[in-house]
């Protein structure tokens, strides 16, 4: 059954170039594609290490009405938040959930030992200055370090932080809201469109040019503003200028010239985007079109580090897992897309977070220290994870964290010897590996390095981790499949002959030091693609089957065939 919703959005706040007057949300704002959480189990992992002065949030529900800047996918479900809630019953479980568009989250703040927080301290851990980091994953450690000055910003909270429970429910409620978004159209008016593609090859610049100018022509029922990446801007194959000029000259045969289609209407319809914009203000943008292949659709979830605009991917690479839709196309795709409707998919990605070794006071090299009494110790990282935990000692402090949707990798870097690195799970060691790496893959990346590595082939809604080894020095080591509610740290054991190596989507590469570690677990925003209507399992089977030829064999002849027993 097909359902139409209207979400009506404003056009978003842009660049102070172009000289708008909304201010747009911020990319850390609390309104996201979330969950409910539950405040039952007070407990927090070791984990986080966070000071015990923090106060982290809860995700206070809003009181005021949806916000016109916000993406669509948040918009449509926030705004479903002031309907009648109604009530559902979990199977093998009494705890009531509302709609799952109201599950966004709790009214009270938590203190991470499970000290509640009043209201006036919550007022109050709200007052800091918005410091919004430009670069991708240095939220973090400005956070940590505002803990540190006693002023906890409260919008930052972490899935590695969460409880056991609230991170299931928060998984759970991911998974709840694909599906009913799987089962519906949603239509809307966008106004301003993202253009992404690889700005260095000459075969997509004019496909990119050409998209841009049916956007803007005249045709249109909308008066689109189409962003474009800011390199073009003096691109001679893109050739801006000459673009506003043609499609100036269609307003004036028309006779459609007026301050609405003049020169500089035009010219100021015709934006460019920076990263920059991408991390602070995502919700200047409607809608997400990439022109290029999987890598392209990669960079985009890169961008887009929090809120995720709805992505329509044109398949013009050379796999195309991730992009779904035919560039000959363009034109009929992109018109009942704005005009019906679009059937949008969550998939899952992933938070990792770099968490750094801090020095002890008496520490005498890099795995040794003298205790209070005066005796050598030795520093164990599995000990300082989950051994008994000491209120005055944090032993790590959060550096960078990043949102991932295809793989995060662990490996031996330059080194020319094996990595060594220890897994946890929760509150338990796992075991300790020596190879040339580690790689934690999404559903969406199992086809991905995880497939290189060996790992196992997942469709993108099983709500799952994928542990793959990377050329271990043993027999046993199989890849493994966890839970999307397991919190995952693999580190750098004090002891360890070299560092190693963290990568993210294949693009950050960070170096770990011997006690370093990193957090992955399920992110609290998925990445929102956009999905061709039909089957989407019958989809990805046909995928890895054309793409990767799986399970291709000749077929055995049955001529000449005769039972055994005749």
């Amino acid at each position: 059954m097909t359902g139409d919703v209207d979400a009506n959005q404003s056009q978003g706040a842009s660049e102070d170039r172009y000289g708008d007057h909304h201010s747009s949300a911020s990319d850390d704002d609390s309104n996201a594609v979330e969950v409910t959480f539950d405040d039952g189990n007070p407990y927090r992992r070791k984990s986080s290490l966070v000071f015990s002065e923090a106060n982290t949030p809860k995700f206070a529900s809003s009181k005021s009405k949806p916000s016109a800047t916000q993406c669509l996918v948040h918009q449509f479900l926030e705004g479903h938040r002031y309907d009648k809630p109604k009530r559902a019953r979990r199977e093998s479980d009494d705890h009531k959930h509302e709609d799952i568009v109201s599950e966004v989250g709790l009214d009270q703040y938590v203190e991470p030992k499970g000290k509640a927080v009043s209201q006036n301290d919550h007022a109050s851990a709200t007052e800091p200055e918005s410091d919004v980091s430009v670069d991708a994953g240095g939220v973090d450690q400005k956070t940590w370090r505002r803990a540190r000055r006693g002023k906890p910003d409260v919008d930052h909270l972490n899935s590695r932080l969460l409880t056991k429970k609230q991170l299931t429910d928060m998984a759970w409620g991911v998974r709840e809201l694909s599906r009913r978004l799987g089962s519906i159209r949603l239509k809307f008016k966008a106004r301003s469109i993202f253009l992404l593609t690889k700005a260095y090859d000459r075969e997509l610049i004019p496909k990119t040019r050409e998209v841009a100018k049916w956007l803007l022509s005249r045709d249109r029922d909308v008066r689109y503003t189409v962003y474009v990446e800011e390199s073009l801007e003096n691109n001679k194959e893109f050739d801006a200028p000459g673009l506003i000029e043609e499609l100036y000259q269609e307003y004036i045969k028309s006779g459609q010239v007026d301050g609405i289609n003049s020169r500089s209407a035009l010219e100021n319809r015709l934006r460019y985007w920076t990263e920059k914009m991408c991390r602070r203000r995502p919700h200047t943008f409607d809608f997400v079109i990439t022109l290029g292949g999987d890598g392209t659709v990669l960079y985009a979830s890169w961008l887009f580090q929090r809120i995720v605009p709805p992505v329509l991917s044109f398949s013009l690479g050379s796999l195309g897992f991730l992009t779904k839709f035919d560039f000959t196309d363009y034109q009929d795709i992109l018109g009942t897309a704005f005009r019906d409707g679009v059937t949008v998919s969550l998939r899952l990605r992933f938070e990792g977070t770099v968490m750094r070794s801090q020095k002890k006071p008496n520490q005498l090299s890099q795995n040794e220290y003298l205790d209070e009494k005066g005796a050598h110790r030795r520093r164990d990282l599995i000990e300082e994870l989950i051994g008994e935990e000491r209120d005055d000692e944090r032993t790590h402090r959060p550096d960078l964290t990043f949102e991932i949707l295809n793989e995060i990798v662990i490996d031996r870097g330059p080194n020319p010897t094996m990595s060594n690195t220890e897994i946890f799970g929760d509150d338990e060691h796992f075991t300790s590996v020596l190879a040339d790496g580690v790689c934690v893959s999404t559903p969406t990346g199992s086809t991905a390095y995880n497939l290189a590595a060996g790992g196992s082939l997942c469709h993108p809604e099983n709500p799952v981790m994928l542990v793959t080894s990377i050329c271990a020095h043993t027999l046993s080591f199989r890849p493994i499949i966890l839970p999307d509610t397991i919190v995952l740290r693999i580190g750098v054991p004090y002891d360890a002959r070299t560092h190693s190596w963290a990568s993210f989507d294949g693009r950050e590469r960070i170096e770990l030091f011997p006690g370093d570690y990193v957090t992955i677990s399920a992110s609290r925003f998925p990445f929102a693609s956009v999905q061709p209507q039909g089957r989407r399992s019958e989809d990805w089977v046909n995928s890895i089957s054309a793409k990767l030829g799986w399970n291709t064999r000749q077929k055995q002849k049955n001529d000449g065939y005769s039972q055994w027993n005749k």
